[in-house]
């Protein structure tokens, strides 16, 4: 239990995958204007990266290393198919924001990446942990990143037509913000604040060893 906890944690921290790792990038700073996209793109990745991870690290013994690619793609791409279809079924609204960024998780770095670095060579149990970990730390990352961007990229937070949180009246939101150039500025900064907590937690723990 020890180790699946923390194969769990080491994605919410040490190989995060947008803010340590930098892997899928593109879908992120795509999605994150608006809440309510990054919420179901966060749990798409979740859910496929999940389900991948335990499908390919129950069959990694019979997967032939020559072809363990192209494998990885169709098992990937069969859980993509679900969540596209349920989405396109019971959210349209959701699923029409999020466009061709749901298919292209088939190829989304990180998905793709844990497979071959994780799953493959590990048990079914800390596979899923590590699916668990990663794409939890990468819906924390997002939704904090559209948060930041839709309220101050348009004077106010809203989830299925409802307003959650507004800024006052007065307020003129920047289009800036809202653009790719605005993203990659406020990833900058969550980037710089993120490694600026690891280090300082990482000069307390060597002062509490020593």
């Amino acid at each position: 239990m020890g180790e699946w906890i923390k194969t769990f944690k080491q994605g919410l921290s040490i190989e995060n995958p947008l803010t340590v790792l930098m892997i899928g990038l593109c879908a992120t700073l795509a999605v994150s204007t608006q809440v309510q996209g990054a919420l179901f793109m966060g749990l798409a990745v979740i859910f496929v990266l999940t389900m991948s991870n335990a499908i390919i690290s129950t069959f990694r013994k019979v997967i032939p290393t020559e072809v363990r690619i192209p494998i990885f793609i169709v098992i990937i791409a069969s859980f993509v198919t679900i969540v596209d279809l349920t989405m396109k079924a019971f959210l349209p609204g959701v699923y029409q924001f999020l466009g061709i960024w749901i298919p292209l998780i088939v190829v989304n770095c990180i998905i793709l990446g844990r497979a071959e670095a994780f799953a493959y060579h590990n048990k079914v149990g800390l596979a899923v942990a590590d699916g668990l970990g990663m794409g939890v730390g990468y819906w924390f990352v997002i939704l904090v990143l559209a948060f930041i961007r839709e309220l101050f990229g348009t004077g106010r937070i809203a989830v299925f037509g409802s307003t959650l949180l507004t800024l006052p009246s007065g307020y003129a939101p920047p289009g800036l913000v809202l653009m790719f150039p605005g993203a990659f500025f406020i990833f900058g900064f969550m980037i710089a604040i993120t490694r600026a907590v690891s280090e300082r937690a990482a000069k307390r723990r060597k002062a509490v060893a020593s």
